[in-house]
């Protein structure tokens, strides 16, 4: 005999009025106004992070390069990957800071390392690096030298003693390698401490960037130099 009660309609789970309106994906302040991302580039152009911020974030970001690595070279190659993509998206800022007139990309070596060695210099420590050399060696024509005096990202590590060869400038040879790349004079980056002889004793925290091009910028920088 069937039964004359009526069936019920299944189940379904009740969610809330507010979480069947959000989808994944950017979100937008609830009151209208606007994100980060409408602020014009120009906006920020003289502001300043303060270094108690900065140090305590460089710090973190040593502590979690240091996780799962080999040896001091390691932990410098973690370094420098976290400064590459800074680098490259500095390039494209920094140059469209500048004036319409020089608002172009550097075409030869020496106009490229002028660039980092100012404005980039300026932007990241608000002071233009210490000196620019090439090397000497008539058999590295490939090899510049970028010197910075007092690294300010080495001015809040303390490096222990068994670990006294690491220098932490490496996040900064990440970001000149980036430039170089994003310009399209890919080279090679490393930060090398002077030590405590010479101009060590006056300027014991003093680092050497050595900057070494590929061969094939070598010989396009040649190439353009006799048309």
């Amino acid at each position: 005999m069937a039964s004359s009660q009526p069936s019920k309609p299944p189940l379904t789970s009740q969610v809330p009025q507010a979480q069947r309106g959000t989808q994944p994906g950017l979100r937008y302040p609830s009151n209208g106004s606007k994100t980060i991302y409408h602020r014009p580039l120009n906006r920020s152009r003289t502001q300043e992070l303060s270094q108690a911020s900065f140090a305590y974030l460089f710090g973190e970001m040593v502590s979690y390069a240091q996780k799962r690595v080999t040896g001091i070279q390691d932990l410098e190659k973690r370094l420098n990957m976290q400064g590459h993509p800074i680098g490259l998206k500095l390039l494209d800022l920094l140059l469209y800071r500048e004036p319409p007139r020089t608002q172009l990309r550097p075409l030869h070596i020496i106009a490229l390392l002028q660039f980092i060695t100012t404005v980039l210099w300026r932007h990241l420590f608000a002071r233009p690096a210490d000196a620019l050399e090439k090397s000497s060696n008539p058999e590295t024509p490939d090899e510049y030298m970028i010197s910075d005096n007092e690294p300010l990202v080495n001015q809040y590590v303390s490096v222990p003693k068994e670990m006294s060869q690491l220098n932490c400038a490496a996040f900064v040879a990440g970001i000149i390698e980036g430039t170089c790349d994003g310009a399209g004079f890919p080279a090679r980056v490393t930060a090398h401490s002077v030590g405590t002889g010479g101009e060590g004793e006056l300027w014991p925290g003093k680092t050497v960037f050595l900057v070494k091009f590929q061969p094939e910028v070598v010989e396009r920088e040649s190439y353009l130099g006799k048309s």
